[in-house]
């Protein structure tokens, strides 16, 4: 994933996530999809603490 590819954040509403959709990093949004992930490939979910 390059700078001038948007991850799967491009489809968010929320200014804090779409400030993050060109970084090169898979992100993903909170929902089904990422636990749904996480779980295929045995990793963990985190969140940042500002959301809690």
């Amino acid at each position: 994933m390059d700078n001038q590819t948007p991850n799967r954040l491009i489809k968010e509403k929320s200014p804090y996530l779409l400030q993050h959709a060109y970084n090169p990093v898979d992100w993903y949004p909170w929902g089904s999809e990422a636990f749904e992930r996480a779980k295929l490939v045995r990793i963990s979910v985190s969140a940042p603490p500002t959301t809690l």
